[in-house]
């Protein structure tokens, strides 16, 4: 083996780091009741700027919340006023993104209802989705599109729903001009198979609309493993489309139900990678964010329940640290010689920090 020098690079990204209230939950799961006390919004943004985060991420009804039962001015009020309190904190909001899975009209789906009524349902809560996202001073809104698939596919015409979500999306991009749309795949869950499951399909599906610049996507590292991908070439595929706005950074025990768990905690690796990508794309230069979507264990008690927060942020930089100080020339003349083997354990002792 040989020796290595130990080399710096300048970091070449500009992070921002945000999380949404529901990252710091009560511990609710399908088999149980909660095991933690809710904690005020207000709380959780100074928890945010406490622990070093820049933003947060916003569903509708986290800002104004039973939104469906008020008018439009209560809306901006309570929109506005939660505003002022990211501005107290020094925090941004990064995103808002409708909620359009809890409703009763959305059983069925939201955008590929079989149900005209729902689907118009689900239109209009978006645009309000996109009212308030311009009351909290961001442009971006996250379109996890949960239950627009089946658990039947006889029950839909797939091509047809697709062009269901098309449609909606080209009503959004009309009714605000400045609003850009983020798509965030997931292969499955809660619908059995999604209509757009992968970073490729929601790419695909923003050069079928009306305006394909205003709208990207999300990728999330966990939906990618559900995929069957690694989450560091979905990032790689959306940024060679220069469609990669936001990345939900967290881990996944492969092929399970969707675990958010806390970044790197499972495969250090695969962290390594995906900050490897970002990085030389120099990630966040554009006004990117990084999204830290990770999930409290249940077991933590309650003065306890940031920690998955805390830890996925310094995992983050430590990793960060690892990409920059990458020798880069051994990297390059292991490729050139495609002596793999040798990079493979250089990568290896260099995460691990042995000498190589």
């Amino acid at each position: 083996m040989a020796k290595t020098r130990q080399t710096t690079s300048k970091i070449q990204g500009k992070y921002r780091f945000s999380f949404g209230p529901w990252n710091i939950d009560e511990g609710t799961d399908p088999f149980g009741p909660p095991v933690r006390k809710p904690i005020q919004l207000a709380k959780k943004m100074q928890a945010a700027k406490a622990m070093g985060f820049d933003g947060m991420q916003f569903h509708d009804d986290d800002a104004v919340p039973e939104l469906d039962g008020k008018a439009p001015a209560q809306i901006e009020k309570e929109a506005k006023r939660v505003r002022k309190m990211l501005e107290g904190e020094g925090l941004l909001a990064e995103f808002v993104a409708p909620r359009l899975w809890f409703s009763p009209k959305t059983i069925d789906g939201a955008y590929t209802s079989n149900d005209p009524k729902h689907r118009a349902y689900a239109i209009e809560r978006t645009k309000k989705a996109i009212d308030i996202a311009h009351y909290l001073g961001t442009r971006s809104i996250v379109l996890w599109l949960a239950r627009e698939g089946t658990y039947i596919r006889e029950s839909k015409n797939a091509r047809r729903a697709i062009l269901q979500i098309r449609d909606a999306i080209n009503e959004f991009l009309e009714y605000d001009s400045k609003t850009v749309f983020l798509i965030e795949p997931k292969p499955n869950e809660p619908v059995d198979s999604a209509l757009i499951s992968t970073a490729g399909h929601a790419i695909a599906l923003g050069y079928l609309t009306t305006n394909p610049g205003r709208v990207a996507c999300l990728i999330e590292t966990a939906h990618s493993i559900l995929a069957g991908l690694d989450p560091s070439d979905d990032m790689a595929f959306a940024l060679a489309h220069d469609k990669l706005l936001s990345v939900h950074l967290n881990d996944q025990g492969n092929l399970k139900f969707d675990q958010d768990k806390s970044f790197g905690s499972f495969n250090l690796r695969r962290a390594f990678n995906q900050i490897r990508v970002l990085e030389e794309y120099a990630y966040g230069r554009r006004g990117e964010w990084v999204g830290l979507d990770v999930k409290t264990m249940r077991t933590q008690k309650q003065d306890v329940n940031t920690k998955h927060l805390s830890n996925s942020l310094s995992t983050f930089k430590f990793l960060l640290e690892k990409v920059a100080t990458l020798d880069k020339k051994l990297e390059a003349d292991l490729i050139a010689a495609r002596d793999y083997e040798e990079l493979d354990r250089y990568i290896l002792c260099h995460l691990m920090g042995v000498s190589y």
